[in-house]
């Protein structure tokens, strides 16, 4: 899968923890940075371009990091066509790619360890979208909203 990852200062270490696991794991990997770790960097500076990247299409999912994930999950979901959500258990992980199509995971660097959030990303990126009506219905009252702020 072509993924994106994302991250400032507060979640450089497992950015680069994550990212060498996915490219372990076959994933092509598209970083859009930090690329080194500058304290006092801001998160809006890379995931906005992994969003936008997501939205565009241009990478099937993205994982963004930060200290907390929070700013991270907001600033991602100012991006018409991104739904991201902050993950810190398996449960919502999955249920927000089937219900949600969730496309952004949003994890903090400072609150999940680095093999809970590999557990996390695997389970995020196996996960797939259900289809269902319901959902369908839901997401298309989430896209309207989009329209009207634009």
């Amino acid at each position: 899968m072509r993924v994106g990852i994302a991250t400032d200062h507060g979640g450089f270490k497992l950015k680069e923890e994550l990212l060498a696991r996915l490219r372990a794991a076959g994933h092509e990997v598209i970083d859009f940075g930090a690329h080194s770790l500058i304290q006092g960097d801001d998160y809006p500076d890379f995931v906005i371009p992994l969003a936008r990247a997501v939205a565009a299409r241009q990478v099937e999912r993205g994982i963004a990091v930060c200290g907390s994930g929070v700013g991270a999950e907001v600033c991602a979901n100012k991006v018409p066509g991104v739904r991201a959500g902050l993950i810190g258990d398996h449960f919502s992980a999955h249920q927000g790619v089937e219900d949600d199509h969730m496309n952004i995971l949003c994890m903090g660097g400072r609150t999940v360890g680095p093999e809970v959030a590999w557990e996390l990303v695997e389970t995020y990126l196996a996960s797939a979208f259900s289809q269902a009506e319901r959902h369908l219905r839901r997401l298309g009252k989430v896209a309207a909203l989009e329209e009207v702020t634009k």
